[in-house]
């Protein structure tokens, strides 16, 4: 299935209910509800909370994830933007920003000797820095 045939179908499926009434704010907070089920999910991922097995939440997080996207590609149908043509869009804005290989390389290397730091520091190993927050 294409991105397009599948907006086209919820925007149909949600007329034949109704549902394409429902205001874009209340979409809008539909989709942070289940942006909070996916975050809670992937803090189980990462061993933040546990209890649950990895493939249990794996799962779920399908699940979530699913349930996020459709209020996704709804907000964007009630809005008139085409899914795919944005993503298209966005396709070429990271190609522009991170075509260089090199420099985006450069990037996830500053982003984990930072990631390592955060981790010293909660474990006690280094002292706060005056840059962190």
């Amino acid at each position: 299935m294409h991105i397009s045939e599948y907006q086209r179908w919820l925007e149909e499926w949600d007329r034949q209910r109704g549902w394409h009434r429902v205001s874009p704010s209340h979409t809008l907070i539909h989709a942070l509800e289940e942006m909070g089920e996916v975050a809670r999910l992937v803090l189980h991922l990462e061993g933040y909370k546990g209890g649950e097995s990895p493939h249990a939440v794996r799962a779920e997080l399908a699940t979530e994830l699913s349930d996020l996207l459709v209020f996704l590609f709804k907000l964007a149908y009630q809005c008139g933007i085409d899914v795919e043509a944005t993503l298209k869009a966005g396709q070429a804005k990271a190609d522009e920003r991170w075509g260089d290989l090199a420099a985006a390389s450069a990037e996830l290397e500053r982003y984990l000797a930072r990631q390592a730091g955060n981790l010293a520091h909660l474990q006690g190993d280094s002292p706060a820095s005056s840059s962190d927050p």
